[in-house]
């Protein structure tokens, strides 16, 4: 895996991922300019460098187009030998493909630029060792990088407002499984809110280099893989249409190249475009034609892979903990969403409540082949 001599940026980089993530796509930097503005760096790992199209590692990520997530495990798009060439750990200098956002000191963007480089890497921050902190400037806790976290803060602000979309506060859940505790695995599902400060900082910055560098491609008349919504239909399109969802003109799938095939195409496209060289994939090349049918078929299969596995650890957690009632909202008709996990079923003996009533389940046999559980309407929960 040859990789080009590259200039060593003059930042201190972090990453802000969940404590079990090893691919690591994205790091930040903020840096203190001349003029009294800030420079940002939305840094993305660069395995295109080193995978050029038609490959043995391009015909591997190309098969697999996706890491594939479960409870407890996942199956890599990539080898473990190239995460672990390209994963923006700390202490390395990984390749890097480098938005820098200039910002004035209340976090309004002024101007950017791309740069391929390599990227130091000095810690990788963990979601669950951050407070939300940060975000106030009354605090009186200022651990290392709070100064950089509110740096990005002002600037995820000031691009959500552009955009005129804040994101739904809702809940997401991590599942843990202790292979040690018991040969069948113990099970731990963990709720986190969504819509935070530093969720919010993190989408942002994900939503601008997407949308940024999707403009650049367009600029540059290069195709590309990109996500649209109009009149509330997602698809994938090789050309810039608005993402109404998002509130950009267009978005390139182009911030996970380790972990979505999409991604890795779309950064040899911009590498050969900043390096002013023909793009790889040209207008109307049906091979990207053929990528973009097969990762949506692909990643919509994975997806329902994950939920089905979310399914089955949810219902194990149930047998685990010997649950026999829990408390629901209603969704619509009989089907309810537990409360305390990400679990939905049908209750066949529900009366007409309505949704969004809270209702108390009982949990009856429940068969782990068939992902399936028994219920039944017990009464009503407290709002």
């Amino acid at each position: 895996m040859a990789i080009p001599d590259l200039p060593v940026a003059p930042v201190r980089a972090f990453s802000i991922d969940d404590a079990t993530t090893t691919e690591i796509d994205d790091a930040f930097s903020v840096r203190a300019l001349p003029n009294g503005n800030l420079e940002i760096g939305i840094h993305i790992a660069a395995p295109a460098l080193a995978i050029p199209r038609g490959s043995r590692l391009d015909a591997i990520a190309r098969a697999r187009l996706s890491t594939v997530y479960m409870p407890g495990r996942k199956i890599t798009m990539l080898p473990e030998p190239v995460i672990t060439r390209f994963t923006l750990a700390a202490g390395s200098e990984p390749a890097s493909l480098s938005l820098y956002v200039e910002t004035a000191p209340d976090g309004t963007p002024v101007r950017h630029h791309t740069r391929v480089e390599r990227v130091p890497v000095a810690v990788n921050l963990r979601l669950d060792a951050i407070s939300d902190d940060f975000a106030s400037d009354a605090s009186t806790r200022e651990p290392e990088w709070t100064g950089e976290l509110r740096a990005l803060w002002r600037l995820a602000q000031k691009l959500e407002t552009v955009r005129g979309k804040a994101d739904i506060a809702r809940l997401d859940y991590s599942f843990r499984i202790d292979w040690n505790a018991a040969p069948e695995g113990r099970v731990s599902i963990v709720p986190r809110p969504r819509g935070s400060p530093l969720d919010r900082l993190v989408a942002e910055l994900m939503i601008h280099v997407n949308s940024t560098w999707g403009k650049r491609l367009a600029d540059e008349r290069a195709p590309g893989l990109y996500r649209t919504q109009q009149a509330g239909k997602v698809k994938m399109s090789t050309k810039p249409e608005s993402h109404q969802g998002l509130g950009v003109a267009q978005y390139l799938w182009a911030s996970s190249p380790l972990r979505r095939y999409s991604d890795l195409v779309n950064q040899r496209q911009l590498l050969a475009v900043l390096d002013a060289k023909p793009a790889p994939y040209a207008e109307g090349d049906v091979e990207l034609f053929s990528i973009m049918a097969d990762f949506e078929a692909t990643y919509s299969q994975y997806a329902e892979f994950q939920s089905r596995m979310e399914q089955y650890w949810c219902l194990r957690w149930l047998l685990q903990e010997n649950r026999t009632e829990a408390e629901a909202s209603i969704v619509r008709d009989n089907l309810v969403r537990f409360d305390a996990l990400p679990l939905y079923v049908r209750v066949p003996d529900l009366p007409a409540l309505g949704p969004g009533a809270r209702i108390r389940v009982g949990v009856g046999r429940i068969d782990l082949f068939s992902a399936t559980v028994e219920t039944r309407f017990i009464g009503t929960a407290s709002p």
